[in-house]
This record gives structure tokens, C-alpha cells and sequence, in this order.
């Protein structure tokens, strides 16, 4: 057996893949696997570290904006349309898979599409409410669609029925109680905990709008705040919050560049986040209520629709940027409303699906078997 990843740009279109691939290596120790995703972009990296044959192309979005600037780009991904398809080709060739499966980004197209053209099986995992482009074009195409939300059936055609699966996440997501996560950073059962994050690169919108949360509330003594900053907002963030007359040395204020989620994510009360699909996955499976704060800048508007399907499910608040200001408000309503709390984090639970990776591998497999 041999099953071919193609997908990245991102960790939420990278690490559905390697939890397969992980479950796959897991439970056939023979069975090959390989990847295929664009040069030195972060799929290497992860691909490699978990030790899957990795094997690059160059490829490159479209960008929507008109600008002299994208139209020079354009005119360069557009001459990697031909090359890239060329070269997956040739690999699809040397490999000769059984399966090939698409977690999405535009790299999993060109490798799609000529798995198609060889008559390989090919199998595509969306994990947003709306559908990213590249899904939609190869959907009518594959052999088997696989859904992380049921809200995206209806936003693309396919032939056959699409799977609802989930999304994966890292094992690790349940390894801490609420209680064993605060004992680790230092906090009570009973203290209120309010965990905000934009992302590991960091949101300068959020961060604006945590300054100000944090610098109205911490001195009452009544709140706890963690907030990542990312990492090359860091320093600029400890600049400002302290301009704005925060001691960051008080108990009650925790700052990191990078928050370890595993442990972050179980001792909150209530988070302030992206609504990327992974992040809403995170926080679905600790059963965590959450405000979510869409980014605007991602291809379909994606993650206002995975928010909104949170939204919708009761199990969170949605905020646009333009609506930051709201935000203080919105968070002292909550934290001290435990029957809103309790209400939110069942509802949270029960809008994701815990099992998602092996959902996927026993999907994998069955067309593997057809």
C-alpha cells in the first residue's frame, strides 16, 4: 500500500495530513508513505521531522489584487502551473500510489489533477465551512470528498457523497484537565482565566485590542490573562502594553510569544481567537467557549464561515475587526456568567468530532480497498 499527501501553505492544511499518515504508518508498519508539497515551504519542514519521503515542487498562488506588484506574480505562477503539474507528473509516475489525498492549499492541485489524468484514486479533505478554490475545482474530480463540517456540502459540486469527518488534531490536545494545565502555569481551580491568541505569527488588530482589555481589567485582581503575542510581535507588544501603564510582572498577566496550546487551551475559562479551522478544532475538543475574531485577509472569507458555524452551534461569540471595540464588553459579560460558560463549552464539545484522524484513515483505506 502506498497513500500520497499533497497539501500545505499552512499547518491547517499540513497536519490533517501527517495525523493520517501518522495512523496509517501505525497500523500497516509496511505500508509507503509519501508527500508531496512546495519547496521550502513549511511541509518540508514538518514532513521531514516526522519522517515522511518528502518531495518538492515550486508553486505559487494567484493573488486576487489587482496591483502592478501581483500582476508580476501572477505571471509567474502562472508559468509554475505548467511546470509544477510536470514534475508532480513525473513523480506520480516513479511513485505510482495507490491513493492520493489533497488536505487542501493550492499546492494539492497540480498533484490532484494529474492523479486524476493517471487514474490514480484521489481523495480530498476540506477543513473550512467554505471551501477553498482549489477544493471546489477538484471536487467533481475525486474519488472521495471528506468534510470537516457539514456547512461546506453545499458550497461546492462532487460526484458521490461527501464524508463528515472532522478535523484532526494533535493527540496531545487531551492530555491536561483543567486542573493539571493551571497546577503547570501556576494557577488556582478558582481563579477566572481569560486565554487570547492571534495566531503564531501574531494579529496586530488582536493585540491592539488585548492591550486594552488587559489594561482596563488586570489591577481588580479578578481576572487572569494569557496572551500570545507571536513571535515577531513580541517586543513591539511588551512596548506598548507597558506604555499603556501594565506591570507585566503582575500574577495576573502572562505574555508569551508562542503559547504551548496543549496546556493554554484546557485551563481557560473563555478564548479569544482566530477562527482558523485547526484553532476552532483545538478548542471544540478541550470543550472551550470562545470569542472569535476572524481574520479578513484569508482566501473565501473562510474563517468568518467556520466562526459563524460555531456561532450558529451556540457554542461561541464572533466579532469582526471592525467590531474590536465591542470586545471588553463582551468578555466581562461572559467570564463572570458561569451558566453561560457551562452552556457555550457543551455546546463547543459537541460541534467538533474528537475522532476526526481515524474517520479519515478508515475512509482512506476503504478506497485503498475499492
Amino acid at each position: 500500500m502506498h497513500i500520497l499527501f499533497a497539501g500545505g501553505g499552512t499547518a491547517g492544511h499540513i497536519n490533517p495530513a501527517l495525523a493520517v499518515a501518522g495512523l496509517i504508518r501505525k497500523n500497516n508498519p509496511d505500508a509507503t508513505i509519501s508527500y508531496i508539497g512546495k519547496k521550502d515551504g513549511m511541509e518540508q519542514r514538518l514532513v521531514t521531522q516526522a519522517g515522511f519521503d518528502f518531495y518538492p515542487i515550486e508553486v505559487e498562488g494567484i493573488q486576487r489584487k489587482i496591483s502592478l506588484e501581483n500582476i508580476k506574480r501572477n505571471a509567474i505562477a502562472i508559468k509554475k502551473v505548467f511546470t509544477s503539474s510536470a514534475l508532480a507528473r513525473k513523480y506520480l509516475k516513479e511513485l505510482n500510489p495507490d491513493v492520493v489525498v489533497g488536505t487542501g492549499g493550492y499546492v494539492s492541485g497540480p498533484v490532484l489533477r494529474e492523479a486524476h489524468k493517471l487514474g490514480i484514486k484521489i481523495a480530498i479533505h476540506e477543513q473550512n465551512a467554505f471551501p477553498g478554490v482549489t477544493t471546489k475545482m477538484l471536487a467533481p474530480k475525486a474519488d472521495l470528498v471528506m468534510l470537516a463540517m457539514s456547512q461546506a456540502k453545499d458550497r461546492m459540486n462532487y460526484k458521490g457523497v461527501p464524508v463528515i469527518t472532522g478535523n484532526p488534531i494533535r493527540s496531545e490536545m487531551t492530555d491536561f484537565s483543567k486542573e493539571a494545565a493551571r497546577e503547570k502555569l501556576g494557577l488556582k481551580p478558582e481563579d477566572r482565566v481569560v486565554l487570547s491568541m492571534g495566531g503564531s505569527l501574531g494579529a496586530d488588530r488582536i493585540n491592539e485590542a488585548i492591550i486594552k482589555l488587559i489594561a482596563e481589567n488586570y489591577k481588580s485582581g479578578e481576572i487572569y490573562f494569557i496572551h500570545g503575542t507571536g513571535k515577531r510581535s513580541y517586543d513591539r507588544f511588551i512596548k506598548q502594553i507597558t506604555a499603556a501603564g501594565v506591570d507585566i510582572s503582575d500574577p495576573h498577566v502572562i505574555i508569551k510569544d508562542y503559547l504551548d496550546n496543549t496546556v493554554c487551551i484546557p485551563a481557560a475559562d473563555l478564548i479569544i481567537s482566530r477562527a482558523g479551522a485547526i484553532s476552532l478544532t483545538e478548542i471544540g475538543v478541550c470543550a472551550k467557549p470562545a470569542i472569535f475574531i476572524p481574520s479578513p485577509n484569508v482566501a473565501e472569507n473562510h474563517q468568518y464561515y467556520n466562526a459563524l458555524s460555531l456561532k450558529n452551534a451556540g457554542a461561541a461569540e464572533l466579532l469582526q475587526e471592525d467590531q474590536l471595540y465591542k470586545l471588553g464588553d463582551m468578555v466581562k459579560r461572559l467570564i463572570f456568567d458561569d451558566k453561560k460558560l457551562y452552556e457555550m463549552s457543551e455546546k463547543s464539545a459537541g460541534a467538533v468530532i474528537p475522532d476526526a484522524a481515524k474517520r479519515i484513515y478508515d475512509e482512506v483505506i476503504k478506497l485503498y480497498n475499492k
